[in-house]
């Protein structure tokens, strides 16, 4: 467990202000105290509280956008082989997506397989029986056919964000809890942060606020990039009596409707709900939580006599779905580290190096380029998000 440290002193100056302890600012934490002193700011008392500690996350490298998908691929290094002392176990552990579809879905499978072919990750044809076989649950008479991604792997995802964190101490980083920025304003090349912990300035802040990116923009007298956070649910319960089902592949609706999987024991599952909400400590919504049950009921043969726990998260998102990473176009020493709903996770070790090499006003690094990544495929003045 990662103690923050308590700072209630006045004014405190360091090289890097990161506002965010999510996976995003704390990754990026990792990478910036290589090259100066860095502050990492936590509005709650846990990091990564709102969107982090609530995933389920997946590592897949046919998932999202093109640059999303090169992100994957150069993080996986990183996430296979974490520096010595990162983790205590394996960072990634082997569990095949299986992509299923009705009938009338069969032209959605065309597409997907079609589209999989152009990246990093093609999706193999299994057809609807074999789906059957690997997840013995599923309805013969619903589930048509399917793809099936192999190369996919679950994340252990607080062993991701504490190793980044236990990496900032140790790198001589700071983070600081209950530490909500309520104040961000320029004096005299250096940004300054109040915040009930302590105010704290630098020449560089970066926010990786998630939800409240777009919030902290307003604060700092910056045009927003066009934030929208979206509630996400997940509920689990108990697998048929005698059934293991540690060694079945995740199901997913090839529309992404919902999708379950095995998780510590119990079947992890969510509509795959992408409601707009406002930044807040979102909580399930009861109507989710039955349609949950009912998409997977209908395509799996459960006995759901109870939920064992109900949750939500909220990702954030722009409008092209792409990560907002570099510098504000109207604020001197502003960096944007945002939108990275339902993939940053599974990004964080490249998207940290790409910002940590644009603040510091360099190239990216080779392997990420290599992937056919632009520092404008990223950037929050590139065409149609908030900044343009």
């Amino acid at each position: 467990m990662i103690k923050s440290a308590s700072v209630y002193n006045p004014l405190m100056s360091y090289d890097f202000l990161i506002i965010g302890g999510g996976i995003a600012g704390a990754s990026a934490a990792y990478e910036l105290a290589r090259h100066g002193s860095v502050i990492l700011a936590e509005r709650e008392t846990t990091p990564g509280y709102h969107a982090t500690g609530r995933s389920a996350a997946m590592f897949l490298q046919n998932y999202g956008e093109p640059p999303v998908q090169a992100l994957a691929v150069a993080s996986r290094d990183f996430l296979e082989n974490p520096p010595d002392g990162f983790a205590e176990d394996a960072l990634l552990s082997p569990r095949a997506e299986i992509h299923i579809a009705r009938e009338d879905q069969i032209d959605t499978l065309e597409s997907t397989l079609a589209d999989s072919r152009k990246g990093p990750a093609p999706l193999s044809r299994i057809g609807g029986a074999e789906a059957c076989r690997m997840i013995p649950v599923l309805r013969p008479d619903y589930v048509a056919d399917a793809l099936i991604e192999t190369d996919s792997h679950e994340i252990d995802v607080n062993a991701l964000h504490h190793g980044f964190l236990r990496g900032l101490k140790a790198r001589g980083g700071l983070l600081v809890s209950d530490a909500e920025v309520t104040a961000l304003e320029r004096h005299g090349g250096d940004w300054r942060a109040t915040t009930p912990a302590g105010e704290w300035t630098a020449p560089v802040v970066i926010n990786a606020a998630g939800a409240w990116a777009d919030e902290i923009a307003r604060l700092a007298g910056i045009a927003p990039v066009g934030l929208v956070s979206k509630r996400r649910t997940m509920v689990t319960f108990d697998p048929p009596d005698g059934v293991d089902m540690a060694s079945w592949p995740m199901a997913a609706d090839i529309d992404e409707q919902f999708y379950f999987k095995p998780e510590a024991g119990r079947v992890l599952a969510s509509p795959a709900d992408e409601t707009p909400m406002e930044p807040c400590d979102v909580q399930p919504d009861e109507l989710d939580i039955a349609v949950a049950i009912d998409r997977v009921l209908a395509c799996a043969n459960f006995d759901v006599r109870r939920i064992s726990h109900s949750w939500a998260g909220l990702r954030s998102f722009v409008a092209d779905r792409v990560p907002v990473v570099g510098y504000a176009p109207d604020g001197d020493g502003f960096f944007w580290l945002a939108g990275q709903g339902g993939i940053g996770i599974m990004t964080s070790p490249a998207t940290a190096r790409i910002a940590a090499a644009l603040v510091m006003g360099e190239d990216l690094p080779a392997d990420v380029a290599a992937q056919g990544v632009t520092a404008d495929d990223l950037a929050p003045q590139r065409p149609g998000i908030g900044c343009d």
